[in-house]
């Protein structure tokens, strides 16, 4: 007989690693808001709290160019950090990371359009069909109209 699933959160407060993970990714989520509040303006959306390890917080950014704006403000982020939430960190280092610049999507280009020729087509053809689908054919050729006159 099989065993019914176990609540998530059950999972979570037991030991063993799954708890410790999203202790630290808690923890993460928490330093990468801190962080962006502390260094804010236009710096705070090129960057992302990606790690804390043997004391070193690993800060990824989207290029050299934003890495050095906030190397230029490393020292007063440490000292910060020190003083209000983790006082046993003792560096921060600055990664680039081109993946994380999400460029917007364009809106898709609709493609979809009936050239006049094949306007043209398809009213010869609804002309010899009949029944539904010719009006259906005649409709469609008749919205290729009005699409090319506005």
């Amino acid at each position: 007989m099989k065993k019914p699933p176990q609540d998530l959160s059950r999972l979570l407060h037991q030991s063993g690693t799954l708890p410790e993970l999203a202790e630290k990714a808690e923890l993460l989520n928490q330093l990468n808001t801190y962080v962006k509040q502390s260094l804010n303006g236009p710096v705070s959306e090129q960057l992302k709290v990606a790690n804390l390890r043997q004391g070193v917080l690993v800060i990824e950014t989207t290029s050299a160019a934003w890495a050095a704006r906030i190397n230029f403000q490393k020292t007063k982020l440490l000292q910060q950090l020190q003083e209000e939430t983790l006082p046993m960190l003792t560096a921060i280092e600055v990664k680039v990371n081109p993946g994380l610049a999400i460029t917007p999507s364009k809106a898709p280009t609709n493609y979809a359009k009936i050239s006049p020729v094949a306007a043209e087509h398809l009213q010869t053809l609804a002309d010899h069909v009949e029944g539904s689908l010719g009006e259906k054919l005649k409709r469609l050729a008749a919205l290729a109209s009005r699409n090319r006159q506005s």
